[in-house]
């Protein structure tokens, strides 16, 4: 028997006292799989930056986790990922150095014992033993005696008691909020200027602790393709898009699977973005529609289902090549024919001047709006991320406005309200395009389509939708006409 073998072993198991019990567990030590899954996507989402949305379900199915175990892992590894800021902390403080001076594998195992040990009802021994036997699994020997000690000192204090201790830490403000809320700093302060511009700035408390809340899952019927009556019983009607509602229970990938794509998850806010666009006005059959970066197709699949309803053709374009084979799989669906070209989007207005009738931009962005979804987004984005991607996103708005036709409508949509993607980039093309660009009454287009009020802080050229308020992810619209 190796080394290591004995070792595991050792620590593998242990009455509270803090002795090894041989007959606490069997001699086989098995981490739970649930429990397993989990660590491979944290792991994975740290290692080569992994989607831990993609991957999960996937992994999942591999192992062929049964229904309560396939939740188990899905709370570990989102909670995990939400709090990882707040656990890192935590873990700091009760191992007495940086995580940063922690092997990365351990650090993982760390998080994800301290996210069992403070928000989850999983029994202390659990916690701590299954640690131990990840610990042994993917690090040194030592490790599973550093993991159980860290982990046993965690658990003797409560949640509120941990919190309490880490937000007395915090050096001002902003470093408490972090804190508590588990963001990076810089997220914090953009999220603060972002509000303060409505208003509302009181509102940041309630945006943080949203980013941590699970989200519902929400579904979009494609007009024309579904029948609404075909929905009766699955459940309730979206608040504020007539294109979907927010499914009660069970597996939606059945129903996308039964339904040949015409039922599909999409968030009510994607949902505003593509149809603040299609029912802006009226269409004119014959009008050209483009969706500019359409990948992964989702709005381009709404798109096109409206453009067929009024007569109109999409052209989608993403000039990534995975991606736009996903364009293809979600336009499957769509009974016409939608071409999916991939070229660079900073070129059409260019190569394909004042060509189309309406045009998505739903433009690259650091994400900071799905944070709910996509919780490792906000660890994996850094502040210069921002300024490489506002090069972009001007680029993009440029060549859109240029393949726009006079009288054109342009929908500028971005996944972030982050200031410097939104309200920032918008200025800058109305001063390029001075007099030969204006922006609609995009709030006035949205509430049109709601049966409810939207609560837009008397937003008129653009809107930002939130998690907190609204529900949906903090999607960023705004409408451009092109005046000659």
């Amino acid at each position: 028997m190796s080394d290591d073998r004995v070792q595991g072993r050792k620590n593998g198991a242990r009455s509270e006292s803090g002795r090894t019990s041989e007959r606490a567990r069997p001699q086989a030590d098995v981490v739970q799989p649930a429990r397993r899954v989990a660590y491979e996507v944290i792991a994975a989402v740290r290692e080569s930056d992994a989607y831990a949305n993609l991957l999960l379900p996937t992994r999942i199915k591999r192992a062929a986790l049964s229904t309560a175990d396939a939740a188990l892992a899905t709370e570990l590894t989102y909670g995990t990922l939400r709090m990882q800021g707040f656990y890192d902390r935590v873990i700091a403080d009760a191992a007495g150095r940086p995580v940063t001076a922690i092997d990365p594998a351990i650090l993982d195992v760390l998080r994800l014992g301290a996210h069992q040990l403070l928000a989850t009802r999983v029994a202390t021994h659990a916690a701590v033993n299954e640690s131990v036997e990840l610990a042994r699994q993917v690090g040194s020997r030592a490790a599973t005696g550093f993991t159980n000690g860290v982990l046993r000192t965690i658990s003797r204090s409560s949640a509120d008691e941990w919190r309490d201790r880490v937000l007395s830490e915090a050096v001002n403000d902003d470093d408490r909020l972090a804190a508590e809320h588990s963001h990076p700093v810089w997220v914090v302060r953009a999220f603060r200027q972002s509000l303060r511009l409505e208003g509302r700035e009181a509102e940041l408390d309630d945006l943080l602790a949203a980013d941590n809340a699970a989200p519902k899952v929400n579904m979009v019927i494609l007009p024309g393709l579904s029948n609404t009556q075909d929905t009766d019983g699955l459940g309730v009607a979206n608040d504020f898009s007539p294109t979907g509602f927010v499914l009660a229970g069970g597996d939606p990938v059945h129903l996308m699977q039964d339904s040949g794509g015409r039922l599909r998850v999409q968030d009510e806010g994607s949902q505003l973005a593509a149809l603040a666009l299609s029912r802006a006005r009226p269409v004119t059959p014959g009008e050209r529609w483009l969706d500019l970066c359409a990948g992964p197709g989702g709005k381009a699949a709404l798109l096109a289902s409206e453009a067929l309803a009024g007569g109109a053709s999409l052209v989608a374009n993403e000039i990534v090549p995975a991606r736009a084979a996903l364009v293809r799989k979600a336009l499957a669906a769509v009974p016409a024919a939608v071409p999916v070209w991939e070229e660079d989007g900073t070129r059409f207005g260019a190569e394909h001047p004042e060509q189309f009738d309406r045009i998505l931009l739903d433009a690259p962005c650091t994400g900071l709006g799905a944070l709910r979804r996509r919780p490792e987004a906000r660890w994996r984005k850094q502040p210069r991320d921002v300024a490489e991607l506002s090069d972009l996103q001007s680029g993009l708005i440029d060549a859109a406005l240029g393949a726009l036709k006079p009288g054109g409508v342009l929908a500028y949509v971005t996944c972030s309200p982050h200031v410097a993607e939104t309200r920032g980039i918008v200025a800058s093309a109305l001063k390029k395009w001075a007099g030969r660009v204006q922006t609609l009454d995009t709030a006035s287009v949205l509430q049109s389509l709601s049966s409810s009020p939207l609560d837009l802080a008397d937003a008129v050229g653009s809107v930002q939708l939130w998690p907190h308020r609204h529900g949906t992810d903090a999607m960023f619209i705004t409408l451009l006409e092109r005046t000659e």
